[in-house]
């Protein structure tokens, strides 16, 4: 058996931890049925993104780009769970099969336990963000810890964890949060960030989703979400792609983003238009955070844990 999982071009941890999280809890499943596609962690249940061929094991996925794949030969899909009751109810499931995103389980992982507090309060942006904004240079402005959502997998979780407070515009960034008992709050930056899976995830663990808006960073970060910058709209023409990794971004221009020869005067320039993102940054980092309850969460765990005994028996 194989995971499956979507891959960043420039990274996403929320993805990656695909590629061991299922080691952890179903040990010894890449060595059985090697027909079998896990489909595990991520918005990837998409026609564009999954093959049409081949059985699927589907553990937790959830829906929110493109086009839902046609699921209803039960030959080829095998449904255990999915990440929330909104992706149940479009793919024609009982409600009950949301559970919750696999993504909790790595709190309970022996190599995340007893992790030490160091940052008080640290930001998680989403990957767009990080790719083609300056918030690493925003939150040295505001006092906050970065955490690029494009880093190693496990750095950025341990971060998250060694966080007393987290603010998230990664949905990843806040599960993981809510799953180390970490209090967060959301914040958005456009349009471009998916409300539907965050939704899905939030009723799960019974909060709710209520971003804090912050605009967006510089330029090229508006261009690639179709949002405005400074009274210049870049709104894109046409439907979202249903791959990520095929949202139109200039290179050039992120080149120019990062260009380590630029001259102070333009440094500053940047940093001055990136003003109002770092304010409201700020003014979201003094919000009251949310938590799921202790119980909600170990429920949703419980339930998990239960499909996956019935993976065990039924494929290991």
């Amino acid at each position: 058996m194989k995971p499956y999982y979507w891959e960043s071009q420039n990274g996403n941890f929320g993805d990656d931890l695909n590629l061991w999280l299922w080691d952890f809890l179903l040990p010894g499943f890449r060595e059985v049925h090697p027909e079998t596609l896990l489909v595990g962690v991520g918005t990837v249940l998409n026609v564009a993104l999954l093959p049409a061929e081949g059985h699927k094991l589907v553990l937790g996925s959830g829906y929110g780009y493109g086009a839902l794949p046609d699921m209803s030969d039960r030959s080829l899909w095998d449904i255990r769970c999915v990440r929330g009751p909104l992706t149940a109810e479009r793919a024609g499931l009982p409600a009950e099969m949301g559970i919750v995103d696999p993504g909790v389980m790595v709190s309970e992982m022996p190599e995340f336990q007893g992790l030490t507090k160091k940052y008080k309060k640290s930001f998680v942006p989403h990957w767009e963000s990080a790719t083609a904004g300056v918030w690493s240079k925003i939150c040295s402005i505001v006092g906050l810890n970065y955490i690029d959502p494009r880093g190693e997998a496990k750095a950025v979780i341990r971060s998250i964890a060694e966080s007393e407070v987290i603010i998230a515009e990664s949905m990843h960034g806040a599960i993981l949060a809510d799953a180390f008992r970490v209090p967060w709050m959301a914040v958005t930056t456009s349009q471009s960030i998916n409300s539907f899976k965050w939704n899905d995830w939030a009723r799960t663990v019974g909060v709710s989703y209520e971003p804090h808006k912050v605009p967006v960073s510089t330029r090229a970060e508006a261009m690639m979400k179709g949002a405005r910058f400074w009274g210049v709209d870049f709104k894109n023409d046409g439907p979202p792609a249903a791959d990520p990794n095929q949202r139109a971004i200039d290179p050039e221009l992120l080149v120019a983003e990062r260009d380590v020869r630029q001259t102070s005067l333009r440094v500053a320039a940047k940093q001055t238009l990136a003003l109002p993102s770092a304010l409201s940054l700020w003014q979201a980092s003094r919000a009251e955070p949310r938590l799921s309850s202790d119980a909600r969460l170990a429920e949703r765990k419980e339930r998990l844990l239960d499909v996956m005994d019935g993976v065990r028996r039924d494929y290991l």
